[in-house]
């Protein structure tokens, strides 16, 4: 089976440029070490802390890509402590430890979960934010 799905490839062209945030209350950047991929994320926050807006540079595989066009789909609205425990589902799922992803959409990633060498990028965008909302 072809590691990248059609799928995989709509989600990845469908991740959006960088766009200037109306306020930028954080940045960060997060790098993989396994795969050389990277995330700026710049963050917005509400006044309740919850994300009001989000915008990421990416620079990474078509998973990472997904990922991050994933995230930025749902991030929205979401506290850190969402965010956090997304990303342990996501890093426990990838791992094969539960059945389902944490998040609407990630299953297309599925066929990453044999490719441990790929769970870095798809981590990547949750680890970016997290550090960008830390900053703030």
């Amino acid at each position: 089976a072809p590691l990248y799905t059609l799928e995989i490839l709509r989600l990845a062209a469908a991740l959006e440029a960088p766009s200037p945030l109306p306020r930028v209350d954080g940045r960060a950047e997060a790098r993989s070490a396994t795969c050389g991929s990277s995330i700026e994320a710049q963050v917005m926050l509400g006044a309740d802390g919850r994300i009001a807006a989000l915008s990421q540079r990416v620079s990474a595989c078509a998973f990472g890509q997904a990922s991050a066009a994933l995230v930025a789909q749902v991030a929205p609205g979401k506290s850190r402590e969402e965010i956090a425990a997304a990303q342990e589902e996501m890093a426990a799922w990838l791992g094969g430890r539960t059945e389902d992803s944490p998040w609407p959409g990630f299953a297309a990633l599925a066929p990453a979960r044999t490719k441990t060498g790929r769970h870095g990028a798809i981590l990547l965008p949750f680890r970016a934010l997290l550090a960008a909302i830390d900053s703030a």
